[in-house]
């Protein structure tokens, strides 16, 4: 059983929900650019950095404001993920982000379930 109280508990599945629902879409430009031709790599490659690092940045919020772990987690795998996008290795990117994915969504479970135990949700 999770140990949260209810402030936290909110924060924490409305963090988790938002960072992944923007990690969904990270990933699939992620993906996308992999397609792109050359001309095109290079714009799409700086506008992805720049939503990854906003997302970082939104999930560090996170991490600082609800003190779960597992956001922490998630910003050490966006990190690894950045680093292969900048090393022009989008398609090895997509496991970092799944793992990003996986650690926010933990978030949001395990805060729903203190909430639902509460009769909140």
């Amino acid at each position: 059983m999770v140990s949260m109280d209810l402030p936290t508990a909110v924060n924490s599945y409305q963090f988790g929900e938002r960072a992944k629902s923007e990690l969904i879409v990270v990933s699939q430009l992620s993906s996308a650019l992999t397609g792109f031709s050359d001309n095109e790599k290079t714009g799409g490659k700086k506008m992805l950095l720049l939503l990854m690092e906003q997302v970082r940045t939104e999930i560090l919020f996170a991490a600082k404001s609800t003190g779960r772990r597992e956001f922490e987690r998630a910003i050490n795998s966006l990190n690894e993920a950045i680093s292969l996008v900048e090393s022009d290795h989008p398609e090895q990117a997509s496991e970092k982000l799944a793992a990003t994915i996986s650690a926010s969504t933990t978030v949001a479970q395990e805060a729903w379930q203190v909430l639902s135990d509460h009769g909140i949700l």
